[in-house]
């Protein structure tokens, strides 16, 4: 059988020429972008990680994305039941058995952040890191959480990747993370329906009108052979009551995600589990996302084909580059 090889190939991309350089702004707590087709807060304060709550506004329809939130960071699990706090309501988590490897959950305890602007070829990247400090027993601080979301005119999305830099050697380590973001609503009223490209149909908003646990409705667990071709979750928003335009959030590898859950806890929730690899000490993992405005699902598909296997991003030197991983026969 012939062998089967893994390589790295790089795309160098900039976005239209045309358009106009993207806006920086200081703001209250953070730093608001502007490009000619979206606007969107990063904070430095308060609930950090991604894009802030309500600020990620579509140009071309006046949508907002309805959460806490685009591309926010949680904490470093493993799989298995300890006394440690985990939460174990099964309407929260499920009965699905996890345990903390590292905390705190960057979005709602770290407090503060230092977003850092990198300006490139036609593109503003926004860089934020943190380093864990609550370790599980028998752990070591210190893993090291790094961020990047990129801005380019022309575009209704951002590209997106997080890396982390474990401080322990762990047999099973996942991280978790919310992708798009989770929905805000009172009887489906800010949302018309939900989109999982590992299942055969959209979901009507109706089927969130009760709490339910992740793992009795919409669970996507990873299974060996059974990869998706495309890793898509998205919310059909409302506007003035009526269907409006896609917000999508896509794992460019979708080998990466472990679990995905969508359910309801009083909104809904859209968590990623991401990885859950052996991991040693020093090793470094991450993945890269898409995250944006689409008018419909083939749209958000043919998005997702262009930057497919996409499993880092990297700007330097003026330059935005995505690192894919390819087979060779």
């Amino acid at each position: 059988m012939p062998a089967k090889l893994l390589a790295v190939c790089a795309l160098v991309l900039a976005g239209p020429a045309f358009a106009a350089e993207p806006i920086v702004r200081e703001v209250k707590d953070g730093l608001e972008i502007e490009t000619d087709q979206l606007v969107a807060k990063v904070n430095g304060k308060g609930y950090v990680s991604g894009v802030a709550a309500g600020s990620f506004l579509d140009k071309r329809t006046g949508a907002r994305d309805v959460g806490f939130g685009l591309h926010i960071m949680d904490f470093l699990l493993a799989p298995g039941w300890a006394d440690d706090g985990y939460e174990r309501d099964p309407k929260v988590h499920g009965n699905l058995p996890k345990h903390y490897v590292e905390g705190p959950q960057i979005c709602t305890q770290a407090r503060e952040l230092h977003p850092q602007i990198i300006r490139g070829d036609n593109f503003v990247a926004v860089k934020m890191n943190y380093r864990y400090n609550k370790p599980a027993p028998g752990m070591t601080a210190g893993s090291l959480w790094e961020q990047t979301i990129v801005f380019q005119p022309g575009l209704r999305y951002v590209l997106s990747a997080e890396q982390i830099t474990s401080a322990n050697t762990v047999d099973d380590l996942f991280y978790r993370l919310d992708m798009p973001g989770h929905i805000k609503h009172h009887g489906a009223d800010t949302f018309e329906q939900v989109y999982l490209s590992y299942l055969d149909k959209p979901i009507p908003a109706s089927e969130f009108d009760h709490n339910f646990g992740p793992d009795e409705k919409f669970l996507y667990q990873r299974r060996e052979g059974r990869i998706p071709e495309r890793m898509i979750r998205a919310y059909q928003v409302k506007l003035n009551g009526k269907p409006g335009p896609w917000l999508a959030g896509m794992t460019l590898d979708p080998a990466e995600v472990a679990e995905a859950w969508c359910h309801e806890r009083g909104y809904v929730s859209f968590i990623e589990e991401l990885h859950r690899k052996h991991v040693n000490v020093g090793e470094t993992f991450g993945a890269a996302y898409l995250i944006g405005w689409f008018d419909d699902i083939p749209q958000m598909q043919r998005a997702y084909d262009q930057y497919k296997g996409t499993k880092r991003l990297s700007v330097k030197n003026g330059r935005l580059s995505l690192s894919r991983q390819k087979q060779e026969r």
